[in-house]
């Protein structure tokens, strides 16, 4: 817990901002409140989540949390005319996957923060297939309870633990019959990480590049899209926000003793 104020405490401490003092307190209290209130009563994510706003909003508590560590000054949208134009067709009735790679924990917040002045139907209302990592983590499962999140396990650590991979299995067969079902409904712009995992530098250069992406992944979705009976519109979207919140350098096993992702922070 010490460490987490920290990191948050000097992240946002480099952004300059003469408020940062109360915006550190502020953010930290309310966060070490969530925390233990979920140690005492830890909350079950079911295979669709939906967003609790209500009676506490932890969509506004993870948009407050991460806000503070991105240089708006320095951050922008790409493309922006193609979000208006998601937009529309969201409001006809289509649906629309956006096929992206990941860089890190906190992107469903950050792809968000930057879309809630300019889209905020879609920086609300997105839909993000989630790696079990972010369900049961102590410290990002707050954040993950404010977010619309398809749970799966992920294939690359499907038999980390041989004994609990059948329960995994039936849990993603789960997760996508939702899926299937919410698509159906239309009005759905699902974001999903076609890697399955984050993107890591490469190990010579030191550059970021997007992992590879998982073709089953990819034409999963598109089966979906095509068989919900909806029209549906798949979108590429490249991320570039390693440095808020950097993944470990070389991908491994997870283990009880590795630190959680919300201990590593940085102000970008």
């Amino acid at each position: 817990m010490e460490e987490v104020y920290q990191n948050y405490r000097n992240a946002v401490f480099q952004s300059g901002d003469p408020a940062a003092v109360g915006v550190v307190l502020s953010n930290m209290t309310v966060a070490f409140d969530h925390w233990l209130l979920d140690v005492e009563d830890p909350f079950v994510f079911e295979p669709y989540h939906k967003a609790l706003r209500e009676p506490f909003d932890y969509y506004m508590f993870g948009q407050n949390y991460i806000r503070p560590l991105i240089d708006f000054r320095n951050s922008y949208v790409g493309n922006l005319s193609l979000f208006y134009e998601i937009e529309e067709k969201l409001k006809q009735g289509h649906n629309v996957v956006l096929i992206s790679n990941h860089q890190t924990e906190a992107d469903p917040i950050i792809i968000s923060l930057l879309l809630e002045k300019t889209n905020p139907l879609i920086a609300e209302n997105m839909i993000f297939v989630a790696g079990d990592r972010v369900i049961t983590d102590p410290l990002c499962k707050p954040f993950s309870m404010g977010r619309n999140l398809l749970c799966v396990y992920s294939k690359k650590h499907m038999y980390d633990i041989p004994e609990l991979a059948e329960m995994k299995r039936k849990a993603n067969t789960r997760s996508l019959k939702e899926m299937a079902l919410l698509l159906r409904g239309g009005s759905k712009i699902v974001w999903i990480a076609a890697s399955g995992g984050r993107d890591r530098p490469d190990p010579f250069t030191e550059e970021w590049y997007p992992a590879l992406f998982d073709s089953s992944s990819v034409d999963n979705m598109r089966r979906l899209i095509e068989h919900s009976g909806t029209p549906g519109h798949v979108y590429p979207l490249a991320l570039l926000c390693y440095d808020i919140m950097p993944p470990p350098r070389q991908k491994k096993k997870l283990e009880k003793k590795e630190l959680s992702p919300f201990m590593g922070l940085d102000y970008q």
